[in-house]
């Protein structure tokens, strides 16, 4: 076949591309603009409204860039959600460079956006408070959105088209002729604020530069975070002069001048100071045609802003190529897992949930493997690691989404695992739970890495510092730190790793009255990081601790109240002197994010130990039962009051699994269908509740494949019924093939099963088959098999120190 010298530059450029990102293989290129599908399948919009909080601008797979609109509501605190996108708010303010998806609070990234105006720059923009004359109208009948591109038509008459390469990307701004063609690069106003920015034009090499200093995610909740921990830097080069130009600082305009410099601030409520900020402008004109723009960024440094868009996008490119080389990335990966069968509905939900498992954590080291470290340092990556990672949602993602990234994508999850080490190296040996580029925000509970790195190593992450984060966590959860035994950040933000460690080593539970969120859900949390430390131990050969560590996860039996109600025991608070404070059952007293009946559930790595304690299988399964259902046996999983399940949080999620332990896996089967089918859906509000940076969106794959990885640290994947008719997993180290002939909404329950041809009865695989692969066939029917996976023996494992 022959190419023309067109082509062959287009397909040269996207191999340069594909290489610089470090993530896909030079074979990649060989699909290069023949499109299999699987993008085409994907809605970004699923999650933009019901708090999913999802974006659904131009973004590649783990992308430092994601090009996406900022909605307005013509507020002070301007940002519409925590992504920038709401649905339903219907005015864009700008397109920033940066995003966090389905994160649960403001701060997430939104760095310098541009805005393109119809009308002069007469008056500050950082002035424009209320975004009325600063921003634009524009209708979703005039927005498209697709995996590495976006489109909008303004209510203004500019057309926006973006489009994302890695660690770059492009844009074009069409705007109408006969009116002002004014682009507006607001370089302070990052999401919630910056604490400095500034911006440089330069006319002659028609480029615009600069860069700004933020963080404060969730810096509202705590003075704690109510600081800037990175820099983003920018630039920005166009293909057409400028006709004008001019630059704003707060109130002040300045037609011609090519610098400013400022930050917004941040007030006393952790929001941007009304009024303050600054940026530039360009003009252009409009009779001459689209404007495009390419535009490189860095954590690091201008120049390395420069280096990076040098690598990636040629100056000859167009925003079509660059669309087209980040589909073909997307079809790629996405293509990983191939399904047949379902609906279309139903095939866009998955694959669009398998797009949102992949754009987090993100790349954050430049092309020449330069990063910004957690000390505030310029770093090299060093061995075999390929990319610094950055943007961890910890609490969030050591559920279910590393394990899926790690399965498919064994380099990433390592380079993964390498870069957590490398921020705790970086921040006097601490692992911070929730880290934004280069900082730690300390969101959340628990001590989330752990699990995280086991799990990574479980689903065969191997190429990392194995030994030196292994010993670096063992020291975190055995001496206490000043952060650990502080005050600060708390509640949401508690700034210790393994906040008051020191009741936990001399009460074996985290107190009432302690430095955490909540004295309950911190031992669940700390129970489940010390199980996945036995579990790393046992990867190193450190049998002594491995043990240790196993008894110390038992910790969780000391907060097991078997009197807290008349009718049944519950984990619950306890105060430092031994004895039980009042007590209810829907209180989330002593919890984060959920209630005492809900956090019931989290022992997820010793079930049976947990159903003992319950008073047997048969009650524990009873109380799940009507966990699931409300009085009238109506299903009751998501916002059915704090005595029922909230599959749209995390402290839920594992939960309809235990089924699987308590020999009846039909029910197990019955739930994750139920919730499936009737909360997962191919619009906006789509997902059911934040997304949490792929964390949720990994449970519906997970479960929409028939398995999940339900005990941190491990590789055991529990069952339940596949969603498809066929499915195929394509790993190097071996394929999953999953045929389930006669699946449909109607068929959901397991009656035989068979693992390579030999038939099988246990609702679960071995850590062997996540590992090699295989061939599983489910026959499925419309009504419950009781019988199969039903006996003791076949039940998944459960951990104790206890026997």
């Amino acid at each position: 076949m022959g190419f023309s010298l067109q082509q062959i530059s287009a397909l040269r450029w996207q191999c340069r591309v594909l290489l610089a990102s470090g993530l896909f293989a030079v074979t990649s290129v060989a699909s290069a603009g023949q499109p299999n599908g699987f993008a085409d399948k994907v809605n970004p919009l699923i999650g933009s409204s019901n708090g999913g909080n999802t974006y659904p601008g131009a973004v590649m797979p783990f992308g430092m860039l994601q090009w996406s609109p900022e909605n307005t509501r013509g507020k002070h605190v301007r940002t519409a959600s925590p992504s920038g996108y709401q649905y339903d708010a219907r005015r864009i303010r700008g397109f920033s460079l940066t995003h966090l998806s389905g994160a649960g609070c403001a701060g997430a990234s939104g760095d310098v956006p541009m805005m393109p105006v119809t009308l002069p720059v007469t008056t500050s923009p950082s002035a424009d408070l209320r975004d009325e004359r600063y921003a634009a109208d524009f209708r979703h009948e005039d927005e498209h959105a697709t995996p590495g591109g976006y489109q909008v038509k303004l209510a203004n008459g500019v057309d926006v088209t973006l489009a994302a390469a890695t660690r770059s990307g492009m844009a074009s701004f069409n705007f109408p002729v006969h009116q002002p063609a004014n682009l507006l690069i607001r370089t302070s106003d990052s999401e919630v604020g910056s604490s400095d920015a500034s911006v440089d034009v330069d006319a002659k090499t028609q480029t615009v530069s600069g860069s700004v200093n933020s963080g404060n995610f969730c810096g509202y909740l705590a003075k704690a975070d109510q600081r800037s921990y990175y820099t983003l830097y920018f630039v920005a080069q166009f293909d057409r002069p400028f006709t004008a130009n001019g630059t704003w600082q707060d109130a002040r305009v300045q037609s011609g001048a090519t610098a400013a410099r400022g930050g917004t601030g941040y007030d006393a409520k952790g929001f941007p100071t009304p009024g303050k900020g600054s940026g530039a402008w360009v003009a252009f004109d409009p009779a001459k045609g689209p404007v495009h723009v390419r535009v490189g960024i860095s954590y690091v440094s201008l120049d390395n802003a420069r280096a990076n868009l040098k690598a990636e996008i040629a100056t000859d490119a167009t925003v079509a190529q660059v669309a087209q080389h980040a589909k073909d990335a997307w079809n790629d990966l996405l293509g990983r897992i191939a399904v047949d069968g379902g609906s279309a509905e139903q095939q866009t939900v998955f694959y669009t949930a398998l797009y949102h498992s992949l754009l987090h954590p993100n790349i954050f080291s430049d092309v020449n493997g330069e990063y910004f470290g957690f000390d505030q340092r310029v770093h090299r990556l060093e061995g075999k690691q390929k990319n610094q990672y950055a943007n961890f949602s910890g609490w969030d993602v050591y559920r279910s989404q590393l394990q899926l990234v790690t399965w498919l994508l064994p380099d990433v999850g390592s380079d993964i695992a390498q870069s957590l080490y490398n921020q705790a190296s970086q921040n006097d040996g601490e692992w911070d739970r929730w880290t934004h580029n280069s900082g730690g925000t300390h969101v959340m509970s628990g001590d989330p890495s752990v699990p995280a790195l086991a799990g990574i190593y479980a689903f065969g992450g191997r190429d990392f510092d194995l030994q030196g984060a292994y010993a670096s966590l063992l020291h975190a959860a055995t001496v206490s730190t000043a952060h650990d035994l502080s005050d600060d950040g708390c509640n949401v933000e508690c700034v210790g790793q393994r906040p008051s460690l020191d009741q936990w080593l001399k009460l074996h539970y985290i107190a009432t009255q302690s430095h955490s969120w909540g004295g309950a859900a911190e031992t669940l949390e700390d129970a489940t990081a010390d199980f996945a430390l036995s579990q790393l131990a046992e990867d190193v050969h450190d049998s002594a601790n491995a043990q240790h560590f196993l008894a110390r996860a038992g910790y969780w039996r000391n907060l097991y109240n078997p009197k807290a109600t008349p009718q049944e025991g519950y984990i619950q608070n306890r105060n430092a002197d031994g004895s039980w404070p009042a007590f209810s059952p829907g209180s989330d007293d002593g919890f984060v994010e959920g209630s005492a009946a809900v956090y019931v559930w989290m022992v997820p790595f010793d079930a049976q130990g947990l159903f003992q304690a319950m008073g047997g299988t048969a009650k524990a399964s009873a109380r799940l039962d009507r966990f699931f259902h409300d009085e009238h046996g109506n299903w009751a999983v998501t916002n059915a009051g704090p005595l029922h399940a909230e599959l749209n949080n995390e402290p839920s999620v594992e939960t309809p699994w235990l089924y699987d332990f308590a020999g009846q896996p039909y029910k197990t089967q019955d739930v994750v269908r139920t919730v499936l089918e009737r909360y997962w859906k191919n619009a906006p509000d789509g997902i059911p509740g934040n997304d949490d940076l792929g964390e949720m969106s990994s449970w519906c794959v997970w479960s929409a494949l028939g398995l999940y990885p339900e005990i941190p640290g491990r590789a055991e994947l529990l069952v339940s019924s596949p969603l498809f008719v066929h499915a195929v997993v394509h790993r190097a180290d071996g394929d999953v093939t999953i045929d389930a002939p006669d699946a449909s909404n109607g068929n959901r329950f397991i009656h035989a099963m068979s693992v390579d041809g030999h038939a099988y009865a246990r609702p679960w695989l071995p850590s062997s088959f996540a590992a090699h692969g295989g061939h599983l066939r489910f026959e499925l029917q419309r009504i419950t098999d009781n019988a199969w996976g039903s006996k003791s023996v076949d039940a998944p494992p459960s951990f104790s120190a206890r026997g």
